[in-house]
């Protein structure tokens, strides 16, 4: 699977996921849709793809409802779902890189990635370092000289503790630079809206976050700017402007699928539904623009496919937990 990610990386178009009518079973009941945070960031952008673009291409008549439940980048909702929701046929999470990092990790307590059935990837988003758009920072060179003159002068906002995508982020920057990553200032928030937020304020300095949501705010009004994108090559379209870390010198990339799980007790049937109605979703002429709306790429995965590539990638991600002496399950 991680030449899924490679080919992603590289912005490949989407490949073939066999397009397939939704069988006879009757869809949900009151759909809803948990975003495992506070509004605005990468979670929210996940649950509002799912809610137009299930509409839209017809697999799913019914309003999805999208509901927040902040907490541990995923872990309070995690948790719920497994302890207290586990046959919820109506209810899908979504997830992302970052709440498998927190697995690998051991971050969502006793449960782990075998505790859910996974449906589904939607898109890939990138990791994106963001400052103040008249700040004093314009390269990413002159972030990181700042940060090797003084690393407690630089206030490096983040959304997680240490050991989430975003301080992992930070960290595979200071290593690249030179720097001890264990010396940066660090300040973390619930999720990367909350960042973007403090950022604005001047509060942080410097917000190590998605591009997704990041460029959302952008195009919202908030004055900010991305100074690099975590990928090996620029982005398309209106991001094609934003160096990547690579090309100033960094090599350092993250990409961030972004899909959708299940409890552990709904049925086959209540199951192969979801995963049928985003197969017929993401085979919709329409979804590459609405992926792009959000500043998303392709990335289909559903069903096994979905459930392989995300038991794969938590085994790397322990992998690199160990790499930075952050404790791993």
């Amino acid at each position: 699977m991680k030449s899924t990610l490679r080919a992603v990386a590289a912005c490949a178009v989407m490949g073939s996921i066999a397009a397939a009518p939704l069988p006879a079973f009757a869809e949900p009941a009151n759909p809803e849709c948990i975003a495992p945070a506070q509004p605005g960031g990468g979670f929210d952008i996940t649950c509002k793809l799912a809610q137009s673009s299930l509409a839209e291409s017809g697999a799913l008549n019914t309003q999805m409802r999208v509901s927040y439940m902040p907490g541990g980048i995923g872990a309070v909702a995690y948790n719920t779902i497994v302890g207290q929701r586990r046959a919820e046929a109506g209810t899908i999470v979504a997830f992302s890189a970052g709440s498998l990092l927190n697995i690998a990790q051991g971050k969502f307590g006793e449960y782990t990635e075998a505790d859910v059935r996974w449906v589904a990837v939607v898109g890939a988003d990138f990791g994106a370092v963001v400052v103040q758009q008249d700040g004093e920072y314009d390269s990413l060179p002159a972030l990181v000289d700042a940060i090797k003159a003084d690393p407690t002068s630089v206030i490096i906002g983040a959304g997680g503790t240490i050991g989430s995508q975003d301080w992992m982020k930070a960290a595979m920057l200071a290593r690249a630079a030179g720097i001890d990553y264990k010396a940066m200032r660090f300040v973390a928030f619930e999720g990367g809206g909350d960042c973007a937020t403090a950022l604005q304020g001047g509060h942080v300095d410097v917000c190590m976050n998605d591009v997704g949501d990041s460029q959302a705010a952008i195009d919202g009004g908030a004055p900010l700017k991305l100074l690099a994108v975590l990928n090996e090559s620029r982005l398309p379209g209106k991001l094609s402007e934003v160096p990547t870390a690579a090309e100033q010198g960094f090599d350092i990339r993250w990409p961030i699928a972004r899909g959708f799980y299940v409890g552990p007790d709904v049925s086959d049937a209540d199951y192969q539904w979801w995963v049928d109605a985003f197969t017929q979703t993401m085979e919709w002429s329409g979804y590459q623009d609405a992926l792009t709306q959000r500043n998303l790429f392709m990335l289909p995965l559903v069903g096994e496919d979905t459930d392989a590539f995300v038991k794969e990638q938590v085994e790397y991600y322990k992998a690199l937990a160990t790499e930075f002496e952050l404790v791993t399950q």
